[in-house]
């Protein structure tokens, strides 16, 4: 088995490229889909919504069946054969001629990004119980890196066509998968596995079992309502900032950048250092309360240029999540890492099934042309009071269950 160092830095390579091509098409989708409805930004809005949600029923009902599978056979296919897929799927995202080309083809990526639980359960595989939090704090850096990259670019080729980033975003995933095939090395033991159960690969079933671990279930909650409140980004900062300040791709894509840089700093760079000085208890408040903060300011912002002060406060939101999985990961034994990775992964799925619906929804409402007064920053109000109610529910966990 590899050393933990290089096992960490093949993974965050993968990881990064695997966000990047994501990101790339992220300044374009929702304009692709508003193009194929004749311009209609409240019609887009809503294919945007259950465009987010399909994918994110995929992830739901795939992932505890990866994470399960890679407790049985490793990570590393796990993790390779849907990148694979992946690359085919932006091939037919990039040649989509209906909105319900879409359809089928986030169908596709829901299942390949089920991934993630195994990638989890790698770091979990490979780091000492005292280095998780930084571990999983270099997963939010990849995808904070990934984010800088990819949606930067994906708005400059967007302005020279809309389907264009999703060719990009299929070579490299591509690329990505071939790299992962040569480089990178099963983490798993062979004494660390343990035989595949369907009980466990059901996302129901797998969500249930957290059960067994008190703090961990505890926690739950807290990381589902953290992920709700999160997901507005990708479903609705494109057409927020462009119905609300008039960004085009090129803005969307240099906004995301700056999210991705502070992540990646944050994420990498801040989070073990700050999370050995505060604990990882304190780190879960401190970044679902900046959480609270940024989206409350977002909902108020007014102008275009107030948005990049916003994200270096919402930047401090990072250090929660890493927290958050290094204190789930040492509360559970090592054969059953991917499985209540897979479960983790499935709760985040919920979340993005009903995020989309959620503030897609609440959006068109708000900016509907018959409305007196117009509230385009009302889900960002919304978003923001659901990560005060997560914060709520993490400390109603850690009194039940003390350090």
């Amino acid at each position: 088995m590899a050393r933990p160092k290089p096992a960490i830095i093949f993974i965050f390579i993968t990881l990064f490229l695997d966000i990047f091509g994501i990101g790339v098409i992220v300044p374009v989708l929702p304009k692709l889909v508003e193009q194929l409805q004749g311009g209609n930004v409240q019609a887009a809005a809503h294919s945007v919504g259950w465009l987010g949600a399909l994918y994110a029923l995929m992830q739901f009902i795939f992932s505890p069946v990866l994470g399960s599978l890679s407790d049985r056979f490793g990570r590393r296919p796990v993790i390779l054969a849907p990148l694979f897929g992946s690359g085919i799927d932006y091939l037919v995202l990039a040649w989509a001629p209906t909105i319900g080309w879409l359809y089928l083809a986030r169908i596709v990526s829901g299942v390949t990004a089920a991934n993630f639980s195994a990638a989890s359960a790698y770091i979990a595989d490979v780091t000492p119980p005292e280095k998780r939090a930084a571990g999983f704090g270099m997963i939010g850096a990849a995808f904070g890196l990934g984010f800088i990259a990819g949606p930067a670019i994906g708005g400059l080729l967007g302005a020279h066509g809309l389907r264009t980033p999703f060719l990009v975003a299929a070579g490299i995933t591509l690329l990505n998968w071939l790299y992962g095939a040569f480089v990178l090395p099963e983490s798993l033991a062979p004494e660390n596995r343990r035989p595949f159960k369907w009980a466990s690969a059901h996302p129901l079933k797998a969500i249930g079992a957290l059960s067994r671990w008190p703090l961990v279930l505890g926690l739950t909650g807290s990381h589902f309502l953290s992920m709700l409140s999160g997901n507005i980004y990708p479903c609705l900062w494109v057409l927020y900032t462009g119905n609300r300040y008039g960004w085009n791709s090129k803005q969307v894509g240099l906004s995301l950048a700056l999210v991705g840089i502070m992540a990646a700093i944050v994420q990498a760079g801040l989070a073990g250092r700050i999370l050995k000085i505060i604990g990882e208890r304190r780190g879960v408040y401190v970044g679902l309360l900046a959480m609270a903060v940024a989206m409350t300011c977002y909902g108020a912002a007014t102008q275009g240029w107030m948005v990049y002060f916003i994200i270096l406060i919402g930047s401090m939101a990072g250090i929660g999540s890493p927290a958050t999985q290094s204190i789930i990961s040492q509360a559970v034994p090592a054969d059953e890492q991917g499985a209540v990775q897979g479960a983790l992964n499935s709760i985040t799925s919920v979340a993005g099934i009903i995020a989309p619906l959620l503030w897609t929804s609440l959006f068109s409402w708000a900016i509907a042309p018959d409305r007196k007064l117009l509230l385009p920053g009302l889900p960002f109000y919304g978003a923001g009071l659901v990560a005060l109610v997560a914060a709520g529910l993490a400390w109603r966990a850690f009194q039940k269950q003390p350090a």
